[in-house]
């Protein structure tokens, strides 16, 4: 099941192009050791491990496929350790059938083929919740050093995914309390660290807005990558956590229907309250670990059933994936993460002389990726190298200057239309007008946020 698992999150890695998150992953992963810990100062301190495997995996190439090739694996360890950890809860056919559920959730096509921490982080949390039932089963000391380096690494692999292991409290009982408390604090310590310094580079996530309770109406399809199938697998995980309590309700095991429960919904709750607390922080992506959670749940809740009913079960989960087909589709579409920079090269139709300004600097690292052709004269750029505290790139402050002499500038801009033509929602468009500029015309990519790409005349 790991390999199927695998296989269909990489059936959609070379459709989709790279969004923002996944070029910055580049920007960050092409540098230098010391330029990685230099931008690790500055802005996405919390992303460092996951950096750095990319730069030593990078070395091999940088195509899209090769970038999100360790996603996809990710994805496919998961799913073998469901089915281990499925096995050990109830039954090896739970274990399989909640694999296949994940194996077909539009999010995990998104996340396994995105070049970005957020599988790696699931995988790590299936596998620290596998080995914490591996040591209380028997509590050797191997079994705790090994439950220790998963907690290591889904404190790891991003720093949210830490909001999985207060569930795991529940199972914290006198007999292994003392061994159980020193793995956890060994392997919290970089969740410890990479807090303190994403906390003093929270500025760097200024543009989340503050969410309120709301968003948990939301939560299922944010698991599960679609709206009906979400729905019916969240009931049915809730069944499962009941369904296994019945089932273990004279052993000591029935603590694990709590524990479950607590892996799918305590990672939202927690992150809102962080949220609220501290600072916001609720963006849906950094809650794909509770994924596998509803999986398993809704896996145990079909194994649970008699084999007549458990057919059925299997069924209604067909079903769903029939539903969910079209978002399957979506996400493996040329604009499946958003920003569709092969789109915008397209609507460049640059003549001899054409300048090209970026809204956004760092939008140059994709473009860059991309363009198999002539392009429009950069004219405000002023090195090769992004900033070392950034993903941006420096650039001359004399647009004016830097347009003279050329009748025709293209402008492109994250977001839609109006957010860089009316008002100052992107300064550039401005400066270019003011140069003695007006608008030809304007195309945007479709989906939010999008890219919007305009040409601009000399009056």
């Amino acid at each position: 099941m790991g390999g199927l698992a695998a296989l269909a999150a990489f059936s959609g890695t070379g459709a989709s192009t790279l969004n923002g998150d996944e070029l910055a992953t580049i920007s960050a992963a092409s540098r230098s050791l010391s330029g990685m810990f230099e931008l690790a100062r500055h802005i996405d301190g919390h992303f460092l491990p996951y950096y750095l495997f990319m730069h030593f995996w990078g070395m091999a190439g940088t195509a899209e496929l090769w970038l999100r090739l360790p996603s996809a694996v990710a994805i496919g360890v998961a799913a073998w350790l469901l089915v281990e950890l499925g096995r050990r809860l109830h039954s090896t056919r739970a274990g399989v059938i909640a694999a296949g559920v994940f194996a077909i959730l539009p999010s995990v096509s998104y996340y396994g083929a995105f070049a970005r921490s957020y599988a790696f982080a699931a995988a790590a949390v299936v596998f620290a919740f596998w080995a914490l039932h591996r040591a209380i089963k028997r509590p050797v000391g191997r079994r705790w050093v090994v439950y220790g380096v998963a907690v290591a690494l889904v404190c790891s692999t991003h720093l949210f995914a830490v909001l999985v292991l207060p569930a795991q409290l529940l199972l914290m009982r006198r007999a292994v309390a003392g061994r159980m408390v020193a793995a956890l604090a060994a392997g919290s310590v970089p969740a410890v660290v990479l807090g303190l310094i994403g906390f003093g580079e929270r500025h760097a996530i200024s543009w989340i807005p503050q969410r309120g309770p709301e968003v948990w109406l939301k939560f299922p399809k944010m698991a599960a990558g679609t709206t009906t199938l979400g729905v019916a697998l969240f009931a049915m995980a809730l069944a499962g956590a009941v369904l296994l309590w019945r089932a273990h309700r004279r052993d000591p095991a029935r603590v694990w229907a709590f524990v479950l429960a607590g892996w799918l919904v305590l990672p939202p709750v927690l992150l809102l309250a962080v949220s609220l607390l501290v600072t916001p922080v609720y963006v849906d992506r950094y809650l794909f670990v509770t994924a596998p959670a509803l999986a398993l749940l809704a896996g145990l809740a079909v194994a649970c059933l008699p084999r007549l009913q458990t057919a059925a079960g299997i069924v209604a989960v067909a079903l769903g994936c029939v539903l969910a087909f079209p978002d399957h589709v979506e996400v493996r579409e040329e604009n499946g993460r958003f920003e569709n920079i092969p789109w915008a090269l397209r609507v460049v139709k640059a003549e001899p002389d054409d300048g090209i300004v970026y809204g956004q600097s760092q939008l140059r690292t994709g473009f860059d990726y991309y363009a198999d052709s002539l392009m429009p004269v950069d004219v405000l750029r002023s090195g090769d190298s992004p900033d070392a505290d950034g993903f941006g790139y420096p650039e001359r402050s004399d647009l004016s200057a830097a347009l003279e002499g050329r009748e025709r500038v293209w402008v492109v801009w994250r977001g839609t239309k109006q957010s860089g033509l009316e008002g100052d929602g992107v300064p550039r468009v401005g400066e270019v007008e003011r140069a003695g500029f007006e608008l030809s015309s304007a195309r945007h990519s479709g989906d939010l946020p999008g890219l919007t790409v305009a040409l601009f005349t000399r009056r």
